[in-house]
């Protein structure tokens, strides 16, 4: 394990991101990882954080809700199969983990594990949520992002760790 400066990564984490990457989130003994193809990177508040989005038709929506964390996980290894079912299942109905013969690791600085993979690992604290609010939206985004109107709550997460493991 070595630990990465995340800005220094941002531009290839969103690249990598877009393709797939793994969103984990655990809660006393509630634990989901779903697909996120979204995330930003930045500054705010001072902190080095990152942002994801979930919506709240997700099974992971209900945990990350109670949760203090996150994890998001973006593999180094082709993982296309995992991402895709990862992101088409919901952990309602299958244990993910084990469908996918994925295993989790502790994290180093948050409740949340990540998944035990070749690949960068963020580790952040939740401190901001926000749900969208349509009023405020582009109508062509909710039109063509948002036709069933399940809107995203947005999670800002304090980057605590961010490291890449072999």
């Amino acid at each position: 394990m070595r630990d990465v400066d995340y800005l220094n990564v941002a531009e290839d984490s969103i690249k990598k991101i877009k393709e797939g990457a793994f969103l984990t989130v655990k809660y006393e003994d509630a634990l989901n990882t779903m697909t996120i193809g979204w995330a930003t990177f930045g500054i705010i508040w001072r902190k080095p954080v990152m942002m994801v989005a979930v919506r709240s038709s997700r099974h992971t929506f209900g945990i990350i809700e109670a949760a203090k964390d996150f994890t998001v996980t973006v593999p180094a290894k082709d993982m296309r199969k995992e991402i895709a079912f990862c992101g088409s299942k919901s952990g309602r109905d299958v244990d993910k983990f084990k469908t996918c013969n994925m295993l989790t690791v502790a994290g180093l600085k948050v409740a949340s594990p990540v998944i035990d993979t070749r690949g960068r690992h963020y580790e952040c604290k939740i401190i901001y949520k926000s749900a969208m609010d349509p009023a405020y939206l582009d109508k062509d985004y909710d039109t063509s992002l948002y036709p069933q109107k399940d809107y995203h709550t947005l999670y800002f997460g304090e980057i605590m760790a961010c490291y890449e493991t072999d």
